[in-house]
This record gives structure tokens, C-alpha cells and sequence, in this order.
């Protein structure tokens, strides 16, 4: 069975951590490779226990995937990724709390 999948990789201090979207797996390394080779270990073990309970199907439709033949097509597409920067008011979300708040005593 073949399956495409995304690895993004970030670094959190000393650690990179793997993370594969489209099966919503994580995995963690002390360099780059073994996070993405520990991520993969982490699919192919989750694989062969789904497998072996009858429910890999059930999971890969639900994660979006249709099985074509022997290959598993994504039905949905990375088309981009993009870092923003934004501005968050601490004061507005306190004011959104005491109104959700006073909602409960009215």
C-alpha cells in the first residue's frame, strides 16, 4: 500500500518534533532525521495495530483518503503555508470573559 503524506519538522529548543497533518501523528527526535524517522516508526506501528483490528480503513477515510487500487489518494491538498505575525489585546479578551460572564447573572 502506497500513501503520500506531509512531515513538517519544528525545532522547540534542544528538540525537533515531527508532525504529520494529514494522520495527526507527532513524533520527537534530538536532530531533525530521527524525529522524521521516529514519526514514521509511530505511522507504521499505528498502521500494523489498526490493521490488525479491522480499522485502518475506518481511519485513513477519516482522515481523508480514498483507496484507489493499492494507493491511497488524499482528497485534500496543501496548497500553501504562511507565518503571520498578530496583534493579540489581552484587554478586549478580558472584556469578552466579564460579559460572558455577567450573561450568567442577568
Amino acid at each position: 500500500m502506497e500513501l503520500d503524506i506531509t512531515i513538517e519538522v519544528w525545532q522547540k529548543k534542544s528538540w525537533f518534533v515531527a508532525k504529520c497533518p494529514e494522520l495527526d501523528f507527532i513524533s520527537q527526535g534530538k536532530t531533525r532525521d530521527e524525529a522524521k524517522k521516529n514519526l514514521l516508526e509511530v505511522i507504521q506501528i499505528q498502521f500494523e495495530e489498526m490493521s490488525e483490528m479491522g480499522s485502518l480503513d475506518e481511519y485513513l477515510t477519516e482522515c481523508g483518503y480514498e483507496k484507489k487500487n493499492e494507493i491511497l489518494v488524499p482528497q485534500a491538498h496543501m496548497i500553501g503555508f504562511e507565518k503571520y505575525s498578530v496583534e493579540i489585546s489581552l484587554k478586549s479578551r478580558i472584556l469578552l470573559d466579564q460579559s460572558f460572564i455577567n450573561s450568567f447573572y442577568w
